[in-house]
């Protein structure tokens, strides 16, 4: 049991450099079948980067300026109607991509503490769990004799 070490908790930031960037957008779209699945995975991939929701932010600032003149739709409708709905979407698509990324990172870390579990529960070996339930039965059986 010295060998045993608890994993640490999983980090974000080590996630997000990979989560942000458009490396391996090419591999990605390789590896979907048809077109249209490849044109969906390389939209995608695009509008979830923080690239796109940095392009988006200044898109929405050149509407800033008519939004804020009089007769204009005014700045609590440009937030609304435009910052938030072009910038989040690709902020939200980033932070989906981290969790996902995080996740995946746990269920990893999970499946390795689980195997090094049952191994260490030794069910099926000499000196595992098998013998301490045979001796059972040999002193059960022992008792009913008596």
């Amino acid at each position: 049991m010295d060998d045993f070490q608890i994993q640490n908790p999983v980090k974000i930031h080590h996630h997000i450099g990979q989560a942000i960037s458009l490396r391996g957008l090419r591999a990605e779209v390789k590896r979907a079948d048809g077109i249209n699945a490849k044109i969906a995975v390389f939209l995608t991939n695009i509008v979830g980067s923080m690239w796109c929701a940095y392009a988006f932010a200044v898109i929405a600032l050149f509407g800033l300026r008519p939004a804020v003149q009089p007769g204009g739709e005014g700045i609590v409708a440009w937030i609304a109607q435009t910052f938030l709905q072009l910038v989040l979407l690709s902020v939200i698509m980033v932070g989906q991509n981290v969790q996902s990324l995080s996740s995946d990172v746990r269920s990893q870390d999970t499946y390795a503490d689980t195997l090094q579990i049952l191994d260490r529960l030794d069910i099926h070996t000499a000196g595992g769990i098998k013998n301490i339930a045979d001796r059972l039965d040999a002193l059960e059986a022992k008792i009913d004799r008596q």
